[in-house]
This record gives structure tokens, sequence and C-alpha cells, in this order.
């Protein structure tokens, strides 16, 4: 009882220091965090933002968002109370029957399960919407800020959110000795390696609950607990066995899971509820069990669904369009993006030569090689974790380095540095040096997706367009833009400047790219590609055959009720793909060396990061 107490006296501290910081900010905002469910006030919210990082638009298309999630939600429920239960039989015990959707059912329905969060305000789904490919929903975010705001707005990560689907086809990370390259894991920089439960996106899935800028829950042990009071309870039973939840909480987990995580409060203490021994391995088989379920749903058909253009272009029941094909037949060959995004065809040509490899039709191809690569996107400074180097309410800092931040990718995973996650192999420390600025090669399926109402994801086309958000820092806004960087990154238009400040004559991401934000390790294999600009718009063309939904209605596509974007390009001069976004552009400041803590921690970057 004494520790409720300290736990629920603290939490009114945070709130009245909060009351003073957020006096002092910059932008004032009107915005609440909801009621957390027991009819108390939420933190104050976090916006240390100078003027135009946050979009206007951002707390009504918050509210839009999650009425979407609960309709998602509602439809989860009802399929869940239509399915016959499975029966558990044979040896070893299978359940037999209705299995796999009850737990594909499962994982769907903790996805877009609201009260999974510090203040019960926030699904994961909520920044994974199926109508974009279960990646960022919100237009204006994606013009804008890139990363979402958590539970605890505004708290963002300083990455976008990554796309959903295929995601469990990605084997476990491993280093390839041979080719001295590695190969697999989830997320941006693979820190969900899999290297316990042999699942990496099963780990990825247990990442944003305790994240302190997503769900923000100060315990893992947190999610078990909501479990218990879940309207789903049975189902998580039924799947994971009789008894899974029979964990004893102490009285006070209600107050400490409603205080957000890195609190000053904890300490340094990632275990606060005081479990025994027993209970906290109930708690964390509880836990894994979450990820295995959401990776059940993220394979299902329901996400990973095989059903575009181009899978029915594999069994000839579509025929591509004469620029559709002209963009396969560069991707495969001179625009060089079957290197790294494969379809299990050659790529390597010399003049005369035909390719007579064949296309994958029995296990459809996943246009990734599972391996990472630096690009040299430029830094984008549109995000918000760049100016999170205040405390909040409750006394944390989300990036006390600021502007000194860099994303080493990978790198600063191999180091367990700030802004990733504890590397489990002291082995791959040592190539941290040659993985710096490296991110995983997503897979190109579904890049394209956009809610029905929009056609495209490109402005300018005559068509209401849905924006989206590319790369892991969304520094580029189009399709159209991805090509064109991939073919032009090197030549006459890359300037020695920040994003914000290209010379007069130029125009950013058309005749001037920024210089890399980490410009170690750069993959060679673009940069001058010697495409024309009709070439780049048929590469445009074949990536949007890869968008699911074709053969098959894909599901939970239509629950998009907001507002697509259009513009006149006779009124709008970045009314095109080529400068799509440029309105919203904002200088650079002027950028401090890359921070020790970052930077300066063994293997250190070589050459050193500026």
């Amino acid at each position: 009882m004494k520790r409720r107490k300290v736990i629920a006296l603290a939490r009114v501290t945070i709130a009245a220091i909060a009351a003073l910081l957020i006096s002092s900010q910059i932008v004032p905002v009107s915005a609440q965090n909801p009621q957390n469910g027991k009819g108390e006030a939420p933190l104050p919210v976090y916006n240390p933002y100078p003027p135009g990082i946050l979009p206007a638009d951002l707390d009504s298309e918050i509210a839009r968002v999650k009425r979407e999630v609960d309709v998602i939600e509602g439809r989860a429920i009802a399929r869940w109370r239509a399915l016959a239960p499975p029966v558990l039989t044979g040896q070893p015990p299978v359940l037999k029957n209705t299995g796999t959707e009850a737990i594909e059912t499962l994982g769907e329905l903790m996805l877009f399960d609201k009260k999974m969060s510090v203040d019960r305000n926030q699904a994961c789904g909520f920044c994974h919407m199926p109508y974009a490919g279960f990646s960022g929903p919100i237009p204006s975010v994606n013009l804008t800020m890139v990363s979402y705001p958590g539970s605890i707005h505004y708290r963002t990560r300083v990455r976008l959110p990554q796309r959903h689907t295929y995601a469990p086809f990605f084997p476990v990370l491993q280093y390839n000795q041979e080719q001295q390259l590695f190969f697999g894991g989830n997320l941006f920089d693979s820190r969900a390696t899999g290297y316990l439960t042999r699942n990496p996106s099963a780990q990825q899935a247990t990442e944003p609950p305790v994240d302190p800028n997503e769900m923000d829950f100060p315990d893992t042990a947190c999610v078990p607990f909501r479990l218990q009071r879940a309207s789903y309870r049975k189902l998580f039973e039924e799947v994971w066995g009789e008894g899974s939840l029979d964990i004893n909480f102490p009285p006070e987990t209600e107050e400490i899971c409603k205080t957000p995580g890195g609190a000053a409060v904890f300490g340094e203490n990632t275990t606060p509820i005081p479990l025994s021994p027993t209970d906290r391995s109930r708690a964390n088989a509880a836990y894994d069990n979450w990820g295995h379920s959401v990776s059940a749903y993220e394979q299902s058909v329901q996400v990973s669904a095989f059903s575009s253009k181009f899978d029915a272009f594999l069994k000839s029941l579509y025929t591509m369009t004469s620029d559709e094909m002209a963009g396969y037949n560069l991707f495969n060959g001179k625009g060089n993006c079957n290197s790294c995004h494969v379809d299990g065809r050659g790529t390597t040509l010399q003049p005369g030569q035909v390719d007579t490899s064949t296309t994958a039709t029995a296990n459809p191809p996943l246009f990734t090689c599972f391996g990472s690569a630096n690009e040299g996107i430029p830094l984008n400074p549109r995000i918000p974790f760049y100016y999170e180097d205040k405390p909040d309410a409750s006394g944390f800092t989300p990036n006390p380095y600021g502007f000194a931040f860099r994303d080493l990718g990978m790198g600063t995973f191999l180091r367990s540095g700030p802004g990733s996650a504890p590397n489990p192999n002291e082995n791959w420390t040592q190539y941290a040096p040659v993985v710096d600025g490296q991110f995983q090669v997503a897979t190109t399926r579904n890049v394209a997706m956009t809610p029905r109402q929009c056609s495209t994801t490109e402005a300018g086309t005559g068509n209401p367009y849905f924006q989206k958000e590319f790369f892991h820092n969304g520094y580029l806004k189009s399709l159209k833009q991805i090509v064109h960087f991939y073919n032009t990154r090197d030549t006459s238009y890359a300037y020695p400047v920040t994003s914000g400040h290209c010379p007069a004559g130029t125009i950013e991401k058309v005749t001037c790219w920024p210089m890399k934000e980490v410009p170690n390790n750069l993959d060679t294999t673009t940069g001058m590609l010697g495409l024309t600009d009709q070439e780049e718009d048929q590469i445009v063309a074949f990536l949007e055959t890869l968008t699911d939904g074709y053969t098959t209605p894909y599901p939970n596509s239509d629950t998009f009720t907001g507002s697509c974007m259009t513009c006149n390009p006779a009124t709008d001069p970045n009314c095109s793909p080529s400068r799509q976004g440029n309105g919203e552009l904002i200088p650079t400041p002027p950028l401090p060396s890359c921070a020790s803590a970052i930077c300066g921690v063994a293997p250190v970057p070589n050459p050193p990061v500026p």
C-alpha cells in the first residue's frame, strides 16, 4: 500500500511540474491526452517544438485514426465471436480446425487495442493502418513531422513507422562470414534480431508497448496485466493455454502501469512491478506470446496477402501495361533495383546477353535481399525527435543530444547505443564501423498502397493522392523522388549543404541533393544510373503493380475516413511528384558534431561521422 501511495504522489507531482514546463514552451497547443479511463486527468502534452513542426490538423487527425482503429477492432471482435473454438488434440497437442484463425485474430485484436498503452489511448495499429500498407495513416504527419506521437502526446521516435507487411518473412539476423554481410532481423536497424525466440517479427512486436515514445508502459508485465481485463482474454487462454494469464499482480500494479515509462520515479528500474519469480516468469511468457500472436496476424493473408497485379501477372492473370513492363525490365536491368530488392532473377548482363532466369511463382518473391544498405539519405530536420532535448512532465528526456544525434542505423544497434536496443551478440560489435549508416532493405511490396479514395502516392497527376513518406527518416515524399534519388545522387546534383540550403538556381530533390547524414559505407550500386525522366516514371509504374488488393479486396482498406490531398500544378510549383513536399522544407540549423555517446563509442565510426 505504501508503494502505491508513493507512485500516486509522484504522478501528481509530475503533473504539477509539467504545468510549469508547458507554460514555457514555444508553441501552445490545446490538445490533451484522453482520460485514462479512471477519471484521472492525464499528463499535459509534451511540446518543445518550434512553430511549424507539428501539422495544424494533428489533433483532429489523431482522433480520426482512433475512430478507424475502433472500427477494425470491432470487426475483429465480431469475427472472434463467430469463430468456433479450436480443439486441442493430438500428440504433441495441436489446436485443430480453427487454431490458425484463432491466433491470427488474437494478434489483430491486440494490435488494435487502445488499452495496450499507458494512457489507454493508443493502439499499436494507430501507426500501422491497413489502407496505408500498415504504415503511417496521417498525410499531414507524413508530409511534415514524419514520426508519430505515442501514448504520451507528442513524444515521438526518430524514424517513421515501418510497414508490417511481409515482415514475418525476414529471417533471424545473422552475419554471413563468407559474404561479410548481415542478413535478417526486423526494424530499420535490424535490432529485432529474433535471437531468443528465432522469430524477428515477434520480437519486434514486443518493443512498442514499452518504448517511452510509443505505448510507454514502464514494465512488460503491464501487457499481461491489461490482458487479464481484456474482453478477449478467453481467446488468449484458448490459444496459449488455460491459466496462461493466471498471474498474481500486487495492488499497486494499476498505478505503476498508468505511469509513463522513463519517468524519474522509476530510476533505472525496468521491472517496477514487484512480482514473485514464478509470476514474473508467467508474465514474461505471456508477453512473448503477445509478440507471437501479433506476428501471426502480420503473416496472415489479411496483412501479407500476395494479391497484387504482379502476383496476378506471374500466373498470367494480368497483362502489364507497356510502361509497367518497361519499368519491370528497368527494375531488373538499367535501374539495378533488383540487386537489393530481388525477385529471383539475375541482373548482371553483358552487351548482347539476355536474362533467361525466371521469377519464382510457387514462393512469390519478397523484393528484398533481407540485408541492409546506406543509401546516403540527408538528415531530415523536420523530425520532432531532434527538438526533444528537454524533459517532459515525468522527467524523461527523449533525446538529450538534440541535433548532435546521428542515426547510424545498424551501427548504433551493434554498439548498444542510444535510440536503438542492446546487442545480444558481442561478436557482432566489432563490425559496427562497417555498417554505420546502414538500414534494412525493405520490401518494395505495398510501397505504393493508398486508401481506395486516393488513387496514387504521387502529386500532380490529376488524381487525389495520399501523402506517404519513404526511407527511415521520411525525407523523400514520392516514389518518383526515390527513383530520381537513386538515379542522380552522385551526379552534379550533389552539394555539400544540409537540407533547406540548396544553392540558388537549384531545386532540392530535383537538381540538388544535400549531403548524406552518414557518408560511411555508402551503397555505390546506385547514384549514377543514367535513367531518363521517362524511365524513372516507368519504374514508378512498375512499383505500383506491387500493391496488394488486385486479385482480392485488401482487408480493412475501406476504413479510411480522412481526406485525400489535391493540388493544382498551375498555381503550386511543388505540385508534381518531383517537387512533392518541398513547400514544407525547413532549413537545417547549424549541426554540432556527432554526440560522443553515439560516435565516441568503441569501435568508433571510421572515418568519423561529422
